[in-house]
């Protein structure tokens, strides 16, 4: 069975304010066109579909839109909840989306329906766990653990290590395989080792909902979601896939795609990325003066861009409007090192005019403009009075 691996869409996700909607649609009709390329039969989907519980309209929309086209008229889609998902309201739509050959497992892992008729479908299924089969008669065994908690899955608190709570919601799922089948652990989790990413928020809480390597089940292919940066985990074929664009500046340069792979009888075959091109590059840029940075923001007009300044004084309103004039420019820092040091070893005895001075060339290596001296004086006066 051929099965394509993606997640963490975070569709919604803005960067420092910059929409990306229309960077998110061209990448998800990019794999749906991937899948048609690589004749994908099970696409697996896991985790952090959005990035916030209550998405906006629009994204909702692009997802729904989206996903009924990876499904297309013969594929099968199984699509777990992230940590940023609200997973009752992710599945709201099964009742609908099933039909289409979208499956849906949120905060509830009850079994999924076995009614459909559609060349791909799950034959078999119980709590975390379901058998897809295909036209030619080959099935693939699939444990599914949405990000977990006992909240979610509606269970009482335990006082078991979090890491002998997984092991247990993991020995749940794995038990359904009472066939052998070839097999895959479907997951949103963080697993200890993995390098994460500035676009990741309080991804593991100090380590503690960190889950050890060796708790993982022994799948044919762990596919897991929850870290922005493609890598493989361990020991075997256990990966995360990355997220669907690059979501912040330290993923800069970074490929981004989707892993596709055969299910045989002798495990994974013909595993391999397909990256995406869609979505815009991040690139981190650095000048040493304003007409340096313009001549790189120009250079890449095209990319989002953070600017770090290295500079002998501030930025004067006209530099900074220019600066800001470029749409690309998303981050900028500006670094002023100061090249003089405090001329009085004591301060005693200076004006406000003079104390203002000393520590402006102190900060910025030269003398301030008089209108901004002129400024604050008149400031401190108002205050004063």
């Amino acid at each position: 069975m051929k099965i394509l691996h993606t997640s963490d869409w975070h569709i919604g996700k803005r960067l420092m304010g910059r929409e990306r909607l229309s960077e998110q649609a061209a990448a998800l009709d990019e794999i749906a066109g991937i899948c048609e390329a690589e004749g994908v039969e099970l696409v697996l989907v896991a985790g952090d579909v959005f990035d916030t519980y209550l998405p906006g309209a629009e994204a909702e929309e692009l997802f729904f839109s989206e996903i009924r086209k990876m499904a297309g008229e013969k594929r099968a889609v199984l699509l777990i909840s992230g940590n940023h998902d609200d997973g009752v309201r992710l599945s709201a739509s099964a009742p609908l989306s099933e039909e289409l050959g979208i499956y849906i497992v949120g905060n509830s892992r009850k079994p999924l329906p076995l009614h459909s008729s559609r060349p791909v479908r799950p034959v078999s299924s119980g709590a975390g766990w379901a058998v897809f089969e295909n036209e030619r008669g080959e099935r693939a065994f699939v444990n599914t653990l949405p990000y977990p908690n006992e909240a979610r899955f509606k269970e009482e608190k335990s006082d078991l290590p979090f890491a002998e709570r997984m092991k247990k919601w993991i020995d749940e799922g794995e038990a359904g395989n009472a066939e052998h089948l070839p097999s895959v652990f479907l997951s949103h989790i963080f697993v200890a080792g993995g390098v994460t990413s500035e676009s990741e928020r309080e991804i593991d809480l100090g380590g503690a909902r960190a889950v050890p390597p060796d708790v993982l089940p022994p799948s044919d292919y762990i596919a897991l979601g929850h870290l922005h940066k493609r890598q493989h985990m361990g020991r075997g074929n256990c990966w995360y896939s990355g997220s669907l664009l690059r979501y912040s500046f330290d993923e800069a340069g970074g490929e981004k795609g989707v892993k596709v792979f055969d299910l045989t009888e002798r495990g994974v075959e013909n595993l391999h990325d397909v990256f995406l091109k869609s979505g815009k590059q991040l690139v981190r840029l650095e000048a040493d003066s304003p007409a340096a940075a313009e001549e790189l923001l120009d250079r890449w007009q095209d990319a989002y861009a953070e600017l770090k300044l290295h500079l002998a004084s501030p930025l004067t309103s006209a530099e900074s409007a220019s600066l800001a004039a470029h749409p690309n420019l998303v981050s900028l820092i500006a670094e002023v090192s100061a090249s003089e040091s405090l001329a009085f070893e004591s301060r005693k005895g200076l004006s406000d005019a003079e104390l203002f001075s000393e520590f402006y060339r102190s900060q910025y290596g030269g003398e301030p403009p008089e209108e901004l001296k002129t400024l604050f004086l008149s400031v401190l006066r108002e205050t004063e009075g």
